[in-house]
């Protein structure tokens, strides 16, 4: 009786030669996992004056708090939970980065400046070359593979799970063993450095240099001066829009991903067909609606941290803990001086740019939506800057997905 409820619920798998049992929630349960989560990082931070000082994102918090509860059920026997979220986080990153390029209209760009845009540019490339360079001095040093050196530097700092996981077959073919699981081990500890590091470098950036935004400086959404008000009827459209959109982004990924050299994830292919739509359409006078677009980014960036943090297997880090924890500490440590030297120098010692380097930290140890999430949470607590929440995250990830496969492409082959 007992297994006939549970199918409901997922799929359970029995112990069996020496192996916990395991249970694998569908993805309804999941999505319901998910939204505990949302509620309680919202709860948590809000009565958190801490955490709202240092901008930690509220998924965040509560995600690493589930994902630690899960690996301590799992690590004393009793049952290995996972969770059917695969195709739920694929179609969340896509559709939020594709809300992001529909921001990235050629208006924005002009105000932003060209030097800005070098800036950000040089910055990237040049974070991803001494994440390399340090990984594989450190590597060295604690006697670990180059390749696998690699593996926890640009790889899977600025590059993610997915660049890590590309590289992984070709390192594994090149004489590192395990590259794929150690790179995905160490982008997922990236994931959690990158949310931590980025609010706390902003705070102090913005309270050490005495920082504030502007109050003219508003969301697109909010211009008019007053609160937007979304209508059922423009939420159904812009929502078809999107998906609309996403299905002509695979095309764009599918001319990119097939670049000699570059590993491209979908996303981009999605992020550049929103920043092509949304410039079509203003040429073109077609009618389309900020606030919805705003509010579906929005959903889809609190899922997607919620689904990518609760899943996250804390054990799978224990087996590669030492060598890679070293590797790690020394890329937090370059991030966060690279950041508040670096990265807040380069991008105009304004409140601006401290917001960028709380970005930077986001995607320079995990992922993109990290970037974005780092920035959105220092901007609630601070206030608002449109250059650096719509041109940055966008523009950064572009020159790193460009840069950093054709880097560890060559580096790899100097040193393997």
């Amino acid at each position: 009786m007992s297994e006939t409820i549970l199918r409901y619920f997922g799929t359970f798998t029995p112990a069996a030669d020496g192996a916990a049992a395991a249970f694998k929630f569908e993805y309804l349960t999941t999505l319901g996992f998910a939204a505990i989560v949302i509620f309680l990082g919202r709860a948590i931070v809000a009565r958190s004056a801490l955490l709202r000082k240092y901008a930690i994102p509220a998924p965040v918090v509560s995600g690493i708090i589930f994902s630690v509860i899960v690996a301590v059920i799992k690590g004393a026997g009793i049952v290995a939970f996972s969770f059917d979220a695969a195709i739920v986080k694929d179609l969340c990153q896509n559709l939020f980065f594709l809300c992001v390029g529909f921001g990235f209209s050629l208006k924005m760009l002009k105000n932003a400046g060209g030097k800005l845009c070098a800036m950000i540019a040089i910055a990237a490339c040049l974070l991803i070359t001494l994440q390399d360079l340090i990984g594989w001095l450190v590597g060295s040093l604690v006697g670990l593979h180059p390749l696998l050196a690699l593996q926890c530097s640009s790889a899977a700092m600025s590059g993610g799970v997915g660049t890590a996981s590309a590289f992984g077959p070709i390192f594994e073919s090149m004489g590192a063993p395990d590259a794929t699981t150690i790179g995905v081990a160490a982008g997922t500890m990236g994931n959690i450095m990158g949310s931590l590091i980025g609010g706390p470098v902003a705070a102090f950036l913005i309270t050490r240099h005495g920082l504030k935004s502007d109050p003219n400086d508003k969301p697109e959404a909010a211009k008019t001066g007053s609160a937007p008000t979304l209508d059922n009827g423009r939420m159904i459209s812009m929502f078809a829009m999107t998906l609309l959109i996403a299905a002509l982004g695979m095309p764009i990924y599918c001319l990119l991903d097939n670049i000699p050299m570059i590993e491209m994830p979908k996303f981009i292919g999605c992020l550049f067909a929103g920043a092509i739509a949304r410039n079509v359409m203003e040429a073109c006078s077609i009618k389309f609606y900020v606030p919805e677009v705003d509010a579906i980014e929005h959903m889809f960036l609190e899922l997607y941290l919620a689904l990518v943090l609760m899943t996250t297997d804390i054990t799978k880090l224990a087996p590669v803990a030492g060598q890679m924890g070293l590797i790690l500490l020394a890329q937090a440590i370059l991030m966060a001086l690279f950041a508040i030297f670096i990265s807040y120098n380069m991008f105009g010692r304004d409140y601006g740019a401290a917001v960028m380097a709380a970005g930077n930290c986001g995607w320079g140890c995990g992922s993109g939506p990290n970037a974005v999430a780092n920035e959105k949470a220092v901007m609630e607590e601070y206030g608002w800057h449109n250059i650096a929440w719509v041109l940055y995250p966008s523009f950064a990830v572009i020159i790193d997905d460009i840069y950093n496969p054709i880097f560890l492409s060559i580096f790899g082959s100097l040193i393997a």
